[in-house]
């Protein structure tokens, strides 16, 4: 964007990205502009999302259940969670949906405590759905209505509901709605029109089949980022088929993992809600109301994504409603704890949980006991990537590399283990002593210390994976020699070295054998630069005067090459020759 000074087509390695929304990318573009191309001005928007994700929550919290403690539970839940931490690890936009829908549901519910709904609430309401498709599509309006319409349908019934709707000043909101999320839709359905006629897509054996640069033919952006990324990624039906889906019982147990080490609420929190008494009609009071409505928002976007393609981290949407679930049902055990003199039914359940919790945290500290024991720390200048088995069916998880370590890898990850030993052990020690002694607030705070603490050690865990999962090493060792017209290939998928872009600065990469993924639509177009390799035009260039720097995974074959391959460095499983030697 900075570059080319046009913000409303997005482009990759040179070439149009059609398939994701703008408003992450037009955050990261702004923190450039304001702070120079930096690692930390690229992750800047997304840390500046989890905050103001937090205050949302802590505001949420305290409102809906009247009690300071209740939001500082949401909060302190959320950034403790592990879903938050890992899945803003990399640059993807779904935690900032979860704030726009956050934000959304709160403007709602505030509506529901007022008899005349403030036309300001509806048109916030109708600002973050806008925000929420200029954030991830669809689904940025599909989640906030569903979610209030079937709460208005299980309170009020059909024609209360159509009496409630045209309180929410519906015509001016959805003029809001159109006029913050349209105009990008147009400009960029503009910028990218259609080349060839539709007719030429056809389906067959279960798949639709899109014409290829030889037919001379680009279906337009309003079919490719609609109905292709949307409704066929959806359905299971998109081209290209790069993709692959979460197992669905993978998918569901997975959302014990990101609410860690709160999901062990998470049962008590969900039992909570009046499902059955709003099913059998019966009138609902506030807190009931305030209750269900999370529960609907909490279920959803499970349901909806369980009969499409799914990812892991399409779990998020649902994590802050089932966060304030769990913040409601702690805060009502603190409070009931410390108001009576006897064991009562919250503190007798959060003493068993605290238990389950317990027994968790010490056979995880175990775990790691046993690791730190059983491995030794590799010596100095190891390459992490030489100890690590491959598991290559695992991989369409967004962090399936992890589970390439065995005992061997995991002593060069020593110290955050002692950490993670230190932190799941005591804070689960804590949390049951404290709870023990009927001081459920306390053991709160020291069961989020421990979860802090946990987190802590995931991020010196991944600072050490890294050249796994980064090319920044391979950038470093060949900046030094990289003149203006040498040429930088990576062997396979863009997406595979595209690091070496954002470090080196550079734009039109050549793709070797990579024709596909995200660069694949934008590849038709007509002013796509010549980046795209194949094995015979590469050994042409591999003889030619002009400087190659190939990149390749050391798990794939390396082309057959015309002269030799001069090494030129190794790092996280990946290396880069060149058809010419170092002259330093």
């Amino acid at each position: 964007m900075l570059v080319r000074h046009d913000w409303v087509t997005l482009y990759a390695n040179g070439i149009r990205y059609l398939e994701k929304a703008p408003l992450l990318y037009w955050s990261i573009a702004a923190s450039f502009k304001l702070f120079g191309v930096h690692t930390a001005s690229a992750r800047l928007p997304l840390a500046l999302t989890v905050l103001a994700l937090a205050l949302a929550m802590e505001s949420f919290g305290r409102r809906a259940f009247g009690s300071a403690r209740a939001g500082l539970y949401s909060a302190l839940i959320l950034l403790s969670s592990f879903g938050i931490f890992i899945f803003t690890r990399i640059t993807i936009p779904d935690v900032a949906v979860c704030l726009w829908l956050t934000l959304g549901m709160l403007c709602y519910w505030l509506t529901e405590q007022q008899e005349h709904p403030s036309p300001l609430l509806c048109w916030g309401f109708a600002a973050c759905c806008a925000l929420d498709v200029l954030t991830k599509g669809l689904i940025g309006i599909v989640f906030p209505m569903l979610i209030v319409l079937a709460h208005l349908l299980l309170t009020r019934g059909v024609r209360r509901s159509i009496t409630r709707i045209r309180q929410l000043f519906p015509l001016s909101s959805i003029i809001l709605f159109l006029a913050i999320a349209v105009p990008w839709h147009v400009l960029i359905a503009l910028a990218n029109p259609t080349q060839g006629h539709p007719g030429n897509l056809s389906f067959s054996h279960g798949h639709w089949t899109v014409p290829g640069p030889t037919d001379g033919n680009v279906h337009g952006w309003l079919w490719f980022y609609f109905v292709n990324e949307q409704v066929l990624r959806y359905l299971n039906l998109r081209v290209p088929r790069d993709y692959d889906t979460v197992p669905l019982a993978l998918f569901w147990g997975l959302l014990l993992i990101w609410l860690m080490p709160w999901s062990a609420y998470v049962f008590k929190a969900i039992a909570s809600v009046p499902w059955m008494k709003s099913l059998r009609r019966q009138t609902l009071d506030a807190s009931q109301s305030t209750l269900l409505l999370l529960g609907i928002w909490a279920a959803l976007p499970m349901l909806f994504f369980s009969f499409s393609t799914r990812q892991e981290y399409y779990v998020l949407p649902t994590l802050p409603a089932l966060t304030l679930l769990i913040a409601a049902w702690l805060a009502k055990e603190a409070d009931e704890t410390e108001s009576f003199s006897v064991p009562n039914r919250l503190a007798i359940a959060g003493q068993r949980i605290s238990v389950v919790l317990l027994i968790l945290g010490s056979i995880a500290a175990l775990a790691a006991g046993f690791f730190i024991l059983h491995s030794q720390p590799p010596s100095p200048n190891t390459d992490l990537a030489t100890m690590l088995r491959q598991n290559p069916g695992d991989y369409a998880l967004s962090f399936g590399h992890f589970l390439d370590l065995d005992t061997r890898a995991m002593g060069a990850f020593r110290t955050p283990l002692i950490i993670t030993a230190i932190a799941l052990f005591g804070g689960t020690l804590l949390n049951w002593l404290l709870r023990l002694k009927y001081k459920p607030h306390a053991a709160n705070l020291w069961l989020a210390a421990g979860a802090f603490g946990f987190l802590l050690a995931a991020h010196l865990g991944l600072q050490i994976f890294s050249p796994i999962l980064t090319s920044y090493n391979l950038a470093e060792a060949i900046a030094p020699q990289l003149k203006p017209d040498d040429m930088i290939v990576i062997n396979g998928e863009y997406e595979s070295g595209s690091t070496l872009g954002f470090y080196l600065q550079r734009n039109n990469i050549h793709i070797l054998n990579g024709r596909s993924s995200n660069l694949w639509y934008g590849s038709f177009f007509p002013d796509a630069p010549p980046i795209f390799e194949d094995n015979n035009s590469i050994r042409l260039k591999w003889t030619g005067v002009r400087r190659v720097f190939l990149w390749q995974s050391l798990d794939d074959p390396l082309p057959s090459l015309p002269t030799k391959a001069y090494f030129i460095a190794q790092s996280g499983g990946k290396e880069i020759v060149s058809n010419q030697a170092s002259t330093y």
